[in-house]
This record gives C-alpha cells, structure tokens and sequence, in this order.
C-alpha cells in the first residue's frame, strides 16, 4: 500500500517547475524542509525575459495576474499565467504553478502548487503539496499540526511511516477534487483523481480513483 503514495504514484513531476526538488525522494513530504533553499536556487536562474523579481527573493511571471492587495512573503515563485487573487496571503516558501489560481483570502505556506491548481476561494495551504489540477473547494483547508503537538506519522493501512515532520499537512494527488468546508488533518495523502465530498474530515491514507463519503465510507470509482 506504501508504494501508491509515493511520489512517482501521485504525480507527473512534468507539471511542475519543482520538478528537480523531488529528485532522489520516495515520498513527497521529505521535500517540505527543502522548499526554501530550492526556491532560492531557482529564483536566481529564472529568465529575466519571463519572470520579474520583485522584493525579496519574489520571483513573478511578467504574465501572472496579482491583485494589488495580495501579500506576498519570499521566498516565493509566481508561475506563468497564473492568478493571485484580492486579498491572498503567501507567507513564503511558496512555489504556485503556472495557470494555478490562489484566491480571495487565501493564505499559503511553505506548498508547492503544481500547474492549474486552484485554491480559489478562502483556503488555508501550509506543508503542502498539491498535484497537477488539483482543487480545493470553497473553505477547504489543511491542517499541518497535530493538537498534541507530536511529530506526524502516516497512517496507511497496517503501516505506520515516520515523517519526523511536526508541521505536515496534506499530499493531494493529481486531479484531487476536495469538497468545500473540508479539513485534510496533518498526515493526510489523497491518491490521484479521488474526490472528498463536502464538509469531511479526513485523515490517513485515501486511494486513487477513490471517493471518500465520510470515515466509513471510501469506495471506488465506477
């Protein structure tokens, strides 16, 4: 069961401009501590002719839209044609993909946003990483500490796997379509194309092609 959320299961890596960052990596969560330096080291050799750096260690597409009333924190990569919308709030460490939409009021930190995702409208994003196309819907939001403040373990199965990580909060796989009003807990890992409906409260392990209708019921796509 380990093998599908591994990193190779979860995502095409060719929907990224992190695509380097998970390099040499089994499960995407080992990236968190990395997103930092990476960003830093890719900011600095981004086109001049394509990006604009902004601030400090703000690196933005020149054809990206941002709201003026959008805050941004370095280090922070805006991709190509996509859009932040009023109000938004990037904390750092924050890599958004091309055409991915961070609206109103949403607030991220420390993610990275492969292409086309959308978290539109009044999200919280923080320790994580979300797929190609994947989508948060209305209020969706992750939570990246446990309230017992211990480490995060991903809870899969039969099998306990260690993060060491404190701060984790949610790996979506491609095409990932969360319900509004959800909370992903810390440790969270939705296989590609699986759907959370509304109003959920999820943890552990979700599978590919899966829908998750409430903790007793997760069933296969048909």
């Amino acid at each position: 069961m380990s093998k599908e959320i591994t990193i190779a299961k979860l995502y095409n890596l060719d929907e990224t401009m992190a695509k380097d960052l998970f390099s040499g990596m089994t499960y995407p969560w080992e990236v968190l501590p990395q997103i930092h330096d990476f960003i830093l080291e890719l900011g600095n050799s981004l086109s001049e002719d394509e990006y604009e750096k902004r601030g400090e260690d703000i690196w933005i597409a020149k054809d990206a839209t941002v709201a003026p009333t959008a805050s941004i924190n370095g280090p922070c990569i805006i991709g190509k044609g996509a859009e932040v919308r009023q109000c938004a709030f990037i904390r750092g460490n924050a890599i958004v993909g091309e055409g991915a939409v961070v609206g109103n009021s949403t607030e991220l930190k420390n993610v990275v946003l492969f292409n086309k995702v959308q978290v539109p409208h009044y999200n919280y994003v923080g320790d994580s990483i979300l797929g190609y196309k994947a989508h948060m819907g209305a209020g969706s939001i992750t939570s990246n500490v446990k309230s017992d403040k211990k480490l995060v373990v991903v809870k899969c199965g039969e099998e306990r796997i260690e993060t060491g990580l404190k701060k984790f909060g949610a790996m979506l796989g491609d095409e990932v379509e969360v319900g509004c009003n959800s909370v992903l807990n810390p440790g969270t890992v939705i296989g590609r194309q699986s759907n959370i409906y509304p109003l959920s409260s999820v943890r552990g392990v979700i599978p590919a092609n899966h829908i998750f209708k409430d903790r007793g019921r997760v069933v296969e796509k048909q």
